[in-house]
Parts: structure tokens; C-alpha cells; sequence
């Protein structure tokens, strides 16, 4: 694999040597300060910076919570259990953020004022669990240093029949706001036909602004990192069915004439305002979008891709590249489920180099959203039957730097490993911790890097402990969790050893509580001898210079 080049520009490592506070274990020798600006060689195979995740979907009891816990005498507990193992997930695979559907159906996983309980935690819409599942959602995430994306669907109000309420508005929650204000709503396919289903009507202005109240309900209380849609904003068609919204577009067209032009603008708006809330509340809190994979063709736009699938800008009314070129989201993850090959409605190496252009001088972060759920599946194609398809994918990103990170679909799909395909690209793309990307328009503080005061080996591992200097105190920010590298030996260290993740060993939350900090090497060989460095991180992950250095002989 060919080395790329990284440019460190203002990383001022000071490698200062003597540590204050003397243990058994010896201090580095002193070196000097490295350049300001050097260049590096890379592995891109341990990327220091990347998005990883995985969606944890609650509709319908994709992922979690599962349908037998609702039943479960313990119930509370096992819904509890089942997401700690999925966290268990994501730190084995090297993730650093989850994906949570905690607003499945115009419903909520926290004592919303504004929506219902959702059904998908007891099986009775409406019905209370008995406790506060997103705050112990985040608490959990952050528990591990995970960045934890709250994932809402803005207009989705029911699932079909016979599970879910179809077009049945007395079906819902008793106190359901649909129930309270049913013209703010529409069934899409009609009521009668399979697969009706309730949606809140986008161009009502009284529901753009209730939906996002709701949703920024959970932003304000909670202390998520992220909000995150998927891509249901008008609903997909349904044979030649149409969306019934000509008297809400007569009388709410605010100067269209196209109906299509006035529909997309409904949902900009949408993503604009939402945006500009969640900015406005939290400036720290990341927004993205997860649209379909194809915004146009380049038969109908000569901006568009070269595919010829469905399009979400004309089918769905989302047009995902104005939010990107307009920079009103932060990130956008693409649905490319599709494999790397001869498939001209949608090959999968057509479609990055596209979304690497678009995202392409603009602050809006480009990852991809992958098809776990395809892999080894014959019923997808001779492709989704090879078990490096996944890996393959991971690979050919690497030649776009603007690729930032993955998203798989979904948790269940990532830990049935069909084919080992799992265990291909955690080996091959995973195998080293990784920093989520920094994003620089978002606020930040300079941080002081920390001090390791002592260090103890155990049968155990190895344990650093290290305070904070000034901890978000006048200028300096706040570090919300630190970054551990080793080094093999006891030689000298420079600002590249810091350029790639192959000596980052591990994050840990910082205890904002006791103060000191902690952490327990458990892979450190007994005998060996290393070099450690801690740097803060701040909750955006903008990282300080690194502590000086210890040795542990």
C-alpha cells in the first residue's frame, strides 16, 4: 500500500522529557521541540483521523430494543443489556460514534412534552417505560468516549399495517399530536391500499415548526453530539399514487408555481431552520444528513452522477447537494448500497468520486453510509456474495481524501459478520483506534496538554495517571477526553509518530468529577519497554500538543 504524505502544520510537540512527581517508571531524556510545519509519511491504513459507526435502528425492532425485551420480566435491564453489547460492538471494531433512532415515528425515547412514548420500547404506543432511555443512551456512549448522533425521522408518523398503525389515525398514542391536529397529517399510499402508512404534511408551516420543536426538545436536554436524518422526507411513490397536498401547496405555495420546485423548498427549509436551531441552542452539536445515494443522474443534470437509478431530488424532494453547497449541514453520509462494478444505474466508484466533488471546498464532511445488510445475502447478487465487497469499498475511498469516515446498516447486520466480510475490513481498514475529523468552524478553545505524574505495572497492564493544567479556565478550553499513544522502547519521539494512529493505543472520557486521570494499559506485554504520551481532546476532538513523554521500563 503506497504512503500518502501528511503536512502537520502548527503541531508544536514539545517533548519536555523530566515529568514532575517521580515513580519507579523513568522519565524520557529531553528532546527539542519539533518544527512547527513538517511533513510525515502516513499509513492510510491507520488513519488518525475517521468517522466509524454504525446505525442503531429502533423502528420496528431492527437493532434495539429487540421485540422479546419488551416482554421480558426485567424488561428495563435487558433493554439496557442489549445496548451496552452493541457499545461492546463498536469498541471492538475501533468506532468512535453510535447512531441512535430515538424519533422513529413522530415518537420519542425520552419523556418528550411534545410526542408520545414510542411503542418500540414496550410495545404499546404511548405507554411510559418506566425510565429515561436516551439519557442513559448518552450517559453510556459517552461512558466510552463515543460520540453519541441522535437520529430523528422529521415526517414519518406511522408504519403499515398489520404491526404498525397504517393510515388508522385512532390507532395512535391517545394523546398522540396527530389525533389532536389530524389535517396536519396525510396517508401515503391511500388509506385501503398496502402499505398506507401517516405522515405529517411538509408544507404546512404549523408542522415544519412542531416537528423541529420536538426535536430540538432532546437537543436542548440532552447532551447528545449529534442530530442526524436519514432520508424520509417526502415519501418514496408508490405506483402511481400521489402525495394529496394540492390544497396545502394552494394555499401555502409562497410564490411557486411548480409544485415539485415548492416541495423541495419545503424540505430545505426544514434542513435550513433545523440547522440554524440546533446551531443556535448548542453550537457545538453536529447535523447530518443520510440521503439516498443518488441525487441526480447526469442524463436529466449535467451535475448529476453518472447513474441512472432513482433520484431523491425529484422522487423524495431532497436536494442534497443545495445543503452542501449551501453548507447548512455539517456532514453527509450517502446511502451507496451498491457494489463496485459493471452496474450502470448505481456503481458504487462512480458514485464517490461524485460526492468527493461535491463536498469539495465546502466545511460539509463527506462519509459513507455502507450496506452491511447486503453482504452475503444471495438474494442481493453474485457481488454481495464475496466477502471482500465491504473492504474493497473502504479501499477505494482511500482515494479520496475527502472521504471522512463510514457508516454501516445497520448493528445487527455489522455483528451477524456474514462471510467474515466484518472481520475483512475491521483487520484491514479498523485495526487501530481513530479520532473522529476535527470540524474548524465549529468553536474551540486551545487546550494545555496534560501532565503524566506516575505511572504502575501490574499483572494488570500498565496504568497512567495524568491531570489537566487549567482546565477550561480563561482562554483554554475544556478537555472532555484524552488520546493514549505508545511507543515501543524508550527512543525518541517526534511530532510524526503522532501523524497516524499506529501508536494510538486508546481514548478514555475524562473524569470531570475526581479530577486526576486514569487509564490502564491491559495490551502492554509484561517485561516490555515503552514510551507514553496522553494529549487532550476537546468534545469537538481538536487535540493539544502531547504531555511529555514518559518511559516504562
Amino acid at each position: 500500500m503506497k504512503a500518502t504524505r501528511l503536512r502537520a502544520a502548527g503541531l508544536a510537540v514539545a517533548l519536555l522529557g523530566a515529568l514532575v512527581a517521580g515513580t519507579p517508571a523513568s522519565a524520557a531524556p529531553d528532546t527539542t521541540a519539533t518544527p512547527t510545519t513538517i511533513d510525515c509519511t502516513t499509513d492510510p491504513a491507520t488513519p488518525k483521523r475517521q468517522f466509524r459507526a454504525m446505525w442503531i435502528a429502533s423502528v420496528v425492532n431492527i437493532d434495539w430494543p429487540t421485540k422479546a425485551s419488551q416482554t421480558a420480566p426485567d424488561r428495563i435491564a435487558s433493554q439496557q443489556a442489549e445496548y451496552l453489547g452493541w457499545l461492546d460492538l463498536a469498541q471492538q471494531l475501533n468506532h468512535n460514534a453510535v447512531v441512535v433512532q430515538v424519533r422513529p415515528t413522530a415518537d420519542a425515547f425520552w419523556p418528550s412534552p411534545y410526542e408520545p412514548w414510542s411503542e418500540y420500547l414496550t410495545g404499546v404506543r404511548g405507554q411510559d417505560p418506566g425510565w429515561d432511555p436516551l439519557a442513559f443512551l448518552v450517559t453510556e456512549a459517552h461512558k466510552r468516549n463515543l460520540e453519541f448522533h441522535a437520529w430523528f425521522n422529521p415526517y414519518r408518523i406511522s408504519m403499515p399495517a398489520p404491526g404498525g398503525a397504517g393510515a388508522d389515525i385512532a390507532k395512535l398514542a391517545p394523546d398522540h399530536p396527530a389525533r389532536q391536529h389530524p389535517e396536519w397529517t396525510f396517508a401515503y399510499p391511500p388509506a385501503g391500499v398496502a402499505g398506507s402508512r401517516l405522515y405529517y404534511n411538509p408544507g404546512l408551516p404549523e408542522v415544519r415548526e412542531f416537528v423541529q420543536t420536538a426535536m430540538m426538545d432532546a437537543v436542548q436536554r440532552y447532551d447528545i453530539d449529534g442530530v442526524h436524518f436519514d432520508d424520509y422526507f417526502y415519501p418514496y411513490p408508490s405506483g402511481t399514487h400521489q402525495v394529496p397536498d394540492d390544497a396545502t401547496f394552494a394555499a401555502h405555495h409562497r410564490g411557486f408555481t411548480d409544485k415539485a420546485d415548492w416541495r423541495r423548498d419545503n424540505i430545505n427549509l426544514l434542513v435550513r431552520e433545523m440547522g440554524d436551531r440546533i446551531k443556535a441552542a448548542k453550537p457545538w452539536v453536529k447535523f447530518g444528513v443520510s440521503p439516498f445515494g443518488i441525487w441526480r443522474n447526469k442524463s436529466v443534470d449535467p451535475l448529476g452522477s453518472d447513474t441512472t437509478g432513482s433520484q431523491s431530488y425529484d422522487i423524495i424532494s431532497a436536494d442534497t447537494r443545495k445543503w452542501i453547497k449551501e453548507e447548512w449541514i455539517d456532514y453527509v453520509v450517502p446511502q451507496l448500497y451498491w457494489y463496485i462494478g459493471q452496474y450502470p444505474a448505481a456503481d458504487y466508484a462512480r458514485l464517490v468520486p461524485w460526492w468527493a466533488e461535491q463536498v469539495r471546498g465546502t466545511r460539509v464532511q463527506l462519509y459513507i453510509g455502507q450496506a452491511d445488510y447486503k453482504s452475503g445475502e444471495p438474494a442481493y447478487g453474485s457481488y454481495w456474495m464475496n466477502p471482500r465487497e465491504l473492504s474493497d469499498h473502504l479501499t477505494l475511498n482511500r482515494s479520496y481524501p475527502e472521504v471522512l469516515g463510514n457508516v454501516h446498516f445497520s448493528a445487527v447486520q455489522v455483528k451477524a459478520n456474514r462471510l467474515g466480510a466484518t472481520d475483512i475490513y475491521a483487520a484491514e481498514h479498523y485495526s487501530r483506534p481513530a479520532l473522529p475529523p476535527t470540524m474548524t468552524h465549529l468553536p474551540a478553545k486551545p487546550l494545555l496538554h496534560p501532565v503524566v505524574t506516575r505511572t504502575e505495572r501490574s499483572a494488570d497492564g500498565v496504568r497512567l495517571h495524568w491531570w489537566q493544567p487549567a482546565d477550561g479556565q480563561g482562554p483554554l478550553g475544556t478537555a472532555t477526553s484524552y488520546a493514549v499513544y505508545r511507543f515501543d522502547g524508550d527512543g525518541p519521539v517526534d511530532a510524526c509518530d503522532f501523524a497516524d494512529a499506529a501508536h494510538l493505543v486508546g481514548t478514555v472520557r475524562a473524569d470531570q468529577v475526581a479530577g486526576a486521570q486514569s487509564w490502564l494499559d491491559e495490551t502492554a506485554t509484561p517485561g516490555a519497554t515503552y514510551t507514553y504520551a496522553v494529549t487532550a481532546l476537546d468534545r469537538l476532538w481538536n487535540e493539544s500538543a502531547p504531555s511529555p513523554v514518559r518511559v516504562v521500563r
